[in-house]
């Protein structure tokens, strides 16, 4: 009987629902919208029918919320790949995570070509430090197979008590067969942005996501080091955040004209994001690093960068997410994640299932060193005249020595990372150039 009452309330939320639908509706053609009503009024009766044999004939007693909830959840679901439903466990975890400290892996995940997708693994978190890369295809998590799992239940899935055991099997491209990642879940707490020095005349600054305070720290590293003459922008494994930090990062960099357009289904969403000459603060030569793992917000600022020719881009093509996700509460408890509009380049072009191609395309790895032991220099002939350096006393020469700085990059720092060395190789030939 109960169910019944649910089923006949919920009807008559329909059938309300309907009547403040043509109430509401005006046109200036009234027959089109005589159909149109027509329409919907046929398709909600269909799906209330639908509902209503569910309810009775399935073999699994179902009350109406877990049907309407399944209904929701599947209509989301199927609209595209960042639209889902969020009941009251998911509505929680969704707010738990954008307070910046959780327990999990700390990898961003997305739906590419079907299948789950490491976006990026996050800097410093169990997950970097198993070895998890971007591009990485998640098969299973623990005995849970990723087949047709929205990201909302990977998530929820992955994420877990501190210190319990995950275990994730991947699928990678550079690999024959798949393979076994074992994690320890832990607190996710996020830098977002650190900055170090290269050589007397470079800042290397790096993103790992845009939270609240990006443009802020940003701003703090670029005066603090004020005496540089060039900065790189690592933008690598960075899977996005807020619009505003990402508009606001190429407002630090670029003069005016669009950032960044967001276009939604009718002409009156479309809102432009525009720099301001009063916020730059910078004209020294930029480079910025992008890979597979660049999404979103970075897209948006190399994107733009490339796009108003402030910047040099380097790496590989970025993951190609381009779209606005907005929630929208349904109740106290539950709520929608929706897309409602796409991200457009200052050119016009879009970002979404394309990405940012580099200027410069450099894959990831180490710089090759080839010592020729063969070759004769100065110092190995037998009366070679004594350079500075050795006339120096042994014990002078242990205090010339410096402990190593972390806020230092290294010669043998960049030999370890080729894009970045390509990088600082032309931004340095940018800076010649400017004099």
């Amino acid at each position: 009987m109960n169910n019944k009452k649910y089923f006949t309330l919920g009807f008559v939320s329909v059938v309300v629902m309907i009547s403040l639908l043509f109430s509401t509706s005006f046109a200036s053609d009234e027959k089109n919208q005589s159909e149109k009503d027509a329409s919907r009024l046929e398709s909600l009766a269909k799906f209330t029918k639908v509902l209503s044999i569910v309810e009775r004939y399935n073999v699994d007693k179902l009350t109406i919320e877990e049907l309407m909830d399944k209904a929701m959840s599947g209509m989301l679901g199927n609209i595209d790949a960042h639209s889902s439903y969020l009941d009251t466990k998911k509505f929680k975890n969704m707010q738990v995570s954008t307070k910046g400290e959780f327990g999990g892996l700390g990898i961003t995940v997305g739906i590419r070509d079907g299948a789950l997708t490491v976006i990026s693994p996050i800097d410093g978190t169990p997950a970097d430090k198993a070895g998890l890369e971007a591009g990485d295809i998640i098969l299973k998590i623990d005995d849970k197979s990723s087949l047709n799992m929205t990201i909302d239940e990977a998530v929820s899935h992955m994420r877990g008590k501190v210190g319990d055991p995950i275990e994730l099997a991947i699928v990678r491209k550079s690999e024959t067969r798949p393979l076994t990642i074992h994690i320890i879940r832990d607190i996710i707490k996020i830098d977002s942005v650190y900055a170090k020095q290269i050589g007397k005349d470079i800042l290397y600054i790096r993103v790992a996501s845009f939270d609240r305070k990006v443009v802020k720290d940003v701003k703090k590293a670029i005066k603090k080091y004020s005496h540089d003459k060039g900065i790189v922008l690592d933008l690598r494994n960075n899977p996005g955040g807020l619009l505003d930090q990402a508009v606001g990062l190429v407002d630090l960099f670029v003069n005016n004209g669009v950032i960044v357009s967001q276009k939604g289904r009718d002409k009156s969403d479309e809102k432009k994001y525009k720099a301001s000459s009063s916020k730059t603060l910078t004209s020294l030569p930029l480079v910025v690093l992008i890979n597979a793992g660049s999404a979103s917000a970075s897209e948006i600022v190399s994107g733009s960068l490339q796009d108003h020719k402030r910047a040099v881009i380097i790496g590989e093509n970025t993951f190609g997410k381009g779209s606005v996700q907005l929630v929208l509460p349904v109740t106290d408890e539950e709520a929608i994640k929706l897309t409602i509009a796409r991200y457009y380049l200052p050119s016009g072009r879009t970002i979404q299932a394309v990405g940012v191609k580099p200027d410069i395309e450099v894959a990831s790895g180490e710089v090759k060193n080839y010592d020729n032991n063969f070759s004769i220099k100065e110092a190995d002939l037998k009366k070679h005249l004594e350079g500075e350096l050795e006339k120096i006393a042994p014990n002078d020469k242990k205090k010339d020595e410096k402990k190593k700085d972390d806020k230092i990059i290294t010669k043998e720092d960049l030999r370890k990372d080729i894009q970045l060395k390509e990088a600082v190789d032309i931004l340095k030939a940018l800076i010649i150039m400017k004099g």
